[in-house]
């Protein structure tokens, strides 16, 4: 149980903090800033989590990562069940933080729906959206199962690569799609978008679901063969 908790406390955080710097600084194009502000909060989101949670539950935080490490053994069916269920939950916590503090506060949502992911960069293409939440999926996750080998050595640094990972796949996809590489962190801002009159997110979901868990058994899949 300490281990679903763990990572329900580590996706909220995620989100609470990745999503709500989007809807503070936004993400057009014409605001490179934001991009550089989401893309690096995100990141250092998985950093300060992957030292505080990683010895508990691994720090997963993304249902795409546990389908990985449950595809490559590190977890059972239970767990990978268990982990990704919490992550679910601690996605909405974090997204129900967001709005309290931006309703009670008053503050201006900047993306117009909770940091929801859509397809406006790639012109309204599913097909576009779900190549990039693919390839983009499949980089982030064959570098966490690589890093966190046993014949890698990484030791202490592992969270270190993988929240700048996190960082470097975000600055190419938020002018894209808002970079999503995590169903968790998806599908509770696109409910949430509803209420603020945006059902675009929510029409789009499956897209952000299915691409994640996609590049992540690609990235499972090619790991396990790389390694042999």
């Amino acid at each position: 149980m300490k281990k679903y908790v763990a990572e329900c406390i580590g996706t909220a955080v995620l989100v609470l903090m990745g999503c709500g710097t989007a809807m503070l600084v936004g993400c057009d194009a014409a605001s490179g800033s934001g991009y550089l502000l989401t893309a690096l909060v995100f990141g250092l989101s998985i950093v300060a989590e992957a030292y505080c949670i990683g010895n508990i539950s691994g720090c997963h935080v993304n249902p795409a990562v546990s389908l990985a490490v449950y595809m490559n053994g590190g977890i059972d069916k239970k767990d990978f069940i268990g982990y990704v269920v919490s992550q679910v939950i601690g996605a909405f916590v974090g997204t129900i933080l967001l709005a309290v503090i931006f309703s009670v506060g008053g503050v201006k949502d900047m993306t117009g729906g909770y940091g929801a992911n859509g397809l406006a960069g790639v012109n309204g293409s599913a097909f576009a959206g779900l190549i990039v939440e693919i390839v983009l999926t499949f980089i982030f996750v064959l570098t966490i199962l690589g890093v966190t080998s046993k014949k890698a050595g990484h030791g202490s640094f592992g969270g270190l690569v993988i929240g700048l990972t996190l960082t470097f796949v975000h600055i190419f996809g938020i002018g894209l799609t808002g970079t999503s590489v995590n169903p968790a962190r998806s599908i509770a801002p696109a409910v949430f978008a509803i209420f603020s009159g945006n059902t675009d997110p929510i029409i789009s979901l499956w897209i952000f679901i299915a691409g994640p868990l996609l590049g992540a058994a690609l990235a499972a899949i090619t790991y396990k063969k790389l390694e042999k």
